[in-house]
């Protein structure tokens, strides 16, 4: 079994820059274990509760002392409010975030002529994201994202028991932390690094959503004059669980949310893919890419080779599937993914220091989930089929119950860390 989760005990934090990172060695571990990337942050408790209620956004405050200016995004039960808060970074660059599911909302981008355009799906207010038909916009995903077997696994001698909330190819399974995963929280804002970086928290009870032990997650998002968002996570527990916390933007870098991402054009820094089943669990296998629709190891349009004949693609109902780095730095941070879109020149490129990513290419998303009933996307938008794709970077899709899979157990006096690193720029 590989150790694969970056983990170390944490003691006195150490003081440092607002929205910087520190590489540090883990000296003694075995040949299985390897390195950390460890943010240092200070930490507080929080007590959380679920929004659901819609409202428009309207100015409440303005920015203090360089904080990120905030407004409302949403009435809460209690006559509170979710909010939304504007990052930026003086080089073209704006994201909003909100506390609710520690959400990004938006991101402005420039493109080859220096013209900004939010390249992002999601929705005006809070109502949408807190609506059944939310397909995990912008948000931040645990504690388990991506998919459990049958949801069930088992950790030291006991079998725990998590909702069945997705059922592709009428099996069911748990998806992405169960009815009322992270995404469906309020987090709490503590620490706001001047007009560039946020850092959010949440508190998951013993026992939410069926997970063992008191889990604190924290995430930052932060803007960098480089034109970087950089999306960094950790946790710890008081028992043992298992933990994939996953970042869920989906991005059309036309700025265009009408138009198609098969014209986009993919690089996926990965040699083997884990095929699935026909409820999209991993089989076990690594296959390699080579030689099938799924090498993306050179630059493809995403819409050339979508519709071929090929049984993953059958089954994912095109591209939906977890690509394993070939040259993953668990101590550092590897090249995982590079999307240009060659209408407007945007590029991102994302790193990690995760092993794998998985490529979503929007297969579900239907303009009717966007009307009647349902909200609609932002200024109205019915988002049409494929007009949007996600690059998750995270472990593997049902490691609790893979034990060849990278462990996903975190145990008490270790820290969880996932840094997603997106790097802009126009050609």
């Amino acid at each position: 079994m590989i150790e694969w989760l970056g983990l170390r005990q944490v003691n006195t934090p150490r003081k440092t820059t607002p929205g910087t990172w520190k590489f540090l060695p883990i000296p003694g571990e075995n040949q299985y274990t390897f390195g950390m990337l460890r943010m240092i942050r200070p930490i507080t408790l929080s007590v959380a509760i679920v929004s659901m209620i819609s409202c428009k956004p309207t100015k409440t405050n303005t920015a203090e002392g360089g904080a990120p200016p905030a407004e409302s995004f949403g009435e809460l039960p209690d006559g509170g409010q979710a909010q939304l808060y504007t990052l930026s970074n003086g080089k073209g660059m704006v994201a909003k975030i909100s506390d609710f599911g520690a959400t990004l909302v938006s991101l402005e981008v420039p493109d080859k002529d220096g013209e900004s355009a939010d390249v992002t799906h999601g929705y005006d207010s809070v109502a949408g994201y807190a609506g059944a038909k939310n397909p995990y916009f912008g948000a931040s995903v645990g504690r388990y994202g991506n998919r459990i077997a049958d949801g069930k696994f088992s950790l030291e001698g006991k079998e725990y028991t998590l909702a069945t909330n997705n059922s592709p190819g009428d099996i069911p399974c748990h998806l992405h932390g169960g009815e009322a995963g992270f995404n469906k929280r309020l987090w709490k804002v503590v620490e706001q690094g001047g007009s560039d970086s946020i850092t959010l928290e949440y508190v998951s009870a013993d026992g939410e959503e069926g997970y063992p032990g008191t889990l604190t997650a924290t995430v930052t998002y932060t803007l960098t004059e480089k034109n970087e968002l950089i999306w960094e996570a950790s946790a710890t527990t008081t028992a043992p669980t298992v933990l994939n916390l996953v970042h869920h933007t989906y991005w059309n870098l036309s700025g265009d949310p009408a138009s198609t991402i098969n014209d986009h054009e993919l690089t996926l820094f990965a040699d083997r893919y884990l095929p699935t089943d026909a409820g999209l669990i991993p089989t076990g296998v690594l296959a390699p890419v080579a030689g099938t629709p799924m090498d993306f190891t050179s630059p493809h349009t995403i819409g050339a080779r979508v519709g071929e004949t090929f049984e993953a693609l059958k089954l994912g109902g095109g591209y939906d599937h977890c690509w394993v780095l070939a040259e993953p730095k668990p101590d550092g941070l590897a090249l995982a993914a590079r999307l240009r879109d060659p209408k407007s020149g945007r590029v991102m490129e994302i790193s990690t220091n995760q092993p794998a990513v998985q490529f979503y290419g929007g297969n579900f998303l239907s303009p009717a989930e966007f009307q009647g009933d349902f909200e609609a996307g932002k200024d109205g938008a019915a988002y049409p089929h494929r007009s949007a794709l996600c690059l998750e970077t995270e472990n593997f899709p049902d490691a609790p119950n893979q034990p060849d899979f990278p462990s996903s157990v975190l145990k008490p006096g270790e820290t969880y860390r996932h840094v997603m690193v997106h790097s802009f720029s126009a050609e």
